[in-house]
């Protein structure tokens, strides 16, 4: 690793923002699928599981090549996490509720602030100091 690589800046693309975005939803597939699964004795769902989670992990590593770790982490787990609880509903394997519907709105909400949340501005640089030459 470069050793200023943690100090500059990153700057994302909308192709990575929107791998983020599919990576999310892919693990919200693992996730469904892990449990249709049963345990991978169930052949279809452990198959899509792998391939999902592979694809998951890649898109969030591509991702991460132009977000920050922080923001791209806290994105793809928080998206997840919501189309997982909303695709269990859906599902009808959960009940909705009011309050777990605005709980969902509130980490959709927050995952969207992320996205335009600036962090503080870089310190500018100082000053490089010379020695005197000596006579």
């Amino acid at each position: 690793m470069a050793e200023d690589a943690g100090k500059r800046p990153k700057t994302a693309t909308t192709a990575q923002w929107l791998v983020l975005l599919a990576s999310a939803a892919l693990e919200a597939v693992w996730a469904v699928a892990l449990d249709e699964s049963r345990g991978f004795t169930v052949l279809p769902p452990t198959v899509v599981f792998c391939v999902a989670v592979a694809l998951s992990m890649v898109g969030l590593g591509y991702a991460m090549v132009g977000i920050p770790v922080s923001v791209a982490y806290a994105v793809w787990t928080g998206l997840g996490a919501a189309l997982t609880v909303g695709a269990s509903m859906l599902m009808g394997r959960e009940d909705p509720s009011p309050l777990k519907l605005l709980f969902l709105a509130g980490i959709v909400g927050c995952v969207i602030g992320l996205k335009f949340a600036k962090g503080p501005a870089p310190a500018p640089p100082t000053p490089k100091t010379t020695r005197p030459a000596r006579g």
